[in-house]
């Protein structure tokens, strides 16, 4: 990966992921990327986690699919250890079993809505009750806990590894004050609050692998200033972005892998990712769609 203040993926990573070359689909890579992060996030929430970590994590895990395929590592287990890690690095370290009882936790309730769903579709609501969902803890000495602990050293180990030990995170947070007070718009809370919270839904996509932070955060400006009808100087000759040394092309490809996260999805979308949190879900998906005629990878 090439390299500046801090990481960011080369164009022929960009142009084809290891994923890509393994036979995932674009769209079905960034669905699970997205999926992966989300899983972070909610493990974050409830092991009462820094908001800095957490966001370091997300960023740690989008840089790891640009130099391994998800063929190779379940996204499941690269999220746990990225969370580990970043909570190493934050110096904001948690219990291995806390971290491990809570991804059990989130594993067994999506497993459970997963198959809700896939029970729903082969019958009518009304013929199928949906049952509540109820945790069952794992062995304190069970093989479970093990397996678990295993795949999250191994996880841990392996971003290390494949990410050359380069570990440096730039989060966007400071850029977004120092950039809103420069427009003027730190005095608006509604704008405050929306450029935050498209900065955190950013996460979910690679643009923090792929762009500078100056662009991420012009990007969730203009998005909040024209979802708020606030108006800013963009005339060819005064642009407001070129003060910040943003390209207009970079920004709204930004724009576009953000506002990709609020498309509607079917079901089926949600159920085929919830499958695939496990490497051999991804696996079993790849053969199952396997081009007829074609050699598998």
């Amino acid at each position: 990966m090439s390299t500046s203040l801090y990481p960011l993926a080369s164009l022929p990573q960009i142009e084809k992921t290891p994923s890509r070359e393994d036979g995932i689909p674009d769209g079905l890579e960034e669905e699970l990327r997205a999926y992966g992060c989300k899983l972070i996030h909610e493990a974050g929430i409830l092991l009462k986690q820094n908001q800095v970590a957490v966001a370091t994590a997300q960023i740690l895990f989008q840089r790891f699919w640009f130099v391994t395929s998800m063929k190779q590592f379940g996204i499941g287990d690269i999220g746990m250890g990225a969370l580990y890690l970043a909570s190493k690095l934050e110096e904001c370290p948690i219990r291995i079993r806390d971290l491990i009882n809570i991804y059990d936790l989130l594993l067994q309730r999506k497993a459970h809505i997963r198959a809700q769903a896939m029970a729903s579709r082969l019958a009518s609501t009304s013929a199928h009750p949906r049952t509540e969902f109820k945790y069952t803890p794992m062995s304190y000495f069970g093989n479970t806990f093990y397996e678990l602990k295993d795949a999250l050293v191994v996880a841990e180990m392996q971003i290390l590894k494949r990410l050359g030990f380069n570990l440096t995170v730039v989060l966007p947070y400071n850029t977004l004050v120092n950039y809103l007070r420069v427009l003027g718009l730190t005095s608006r809370e509604d704008v405050c609050t929306k450029a935050w919270g498209y900065l955190n839904d950013a996460l979910q996509t690679p643009v923090y692998a792929l762009y500078s932070v100056p662009t991420i955060v012009c990007a969730a400006i203009l998005l909040t200033t024209r979802h708020l009808g606030i108006g800013l100087p963009s005339a060819p000759e005064n642009c407001w972005w070129e003060l910040f040394d943003a390209e207009w092309e970079d920004l709204w490809n930004v724009c576009g892998y953000i506002m990709r996260l609020y498309r509607e999805r079917t079901s089926e979308d949600h159920t085929r990712v919830m499958g695939m949190v496990a490497k051999k879900g991804v696996r079993q998906w790849l053969e199952e769609h396997r081009p007829a005629g074609g050699e598998g990878h």
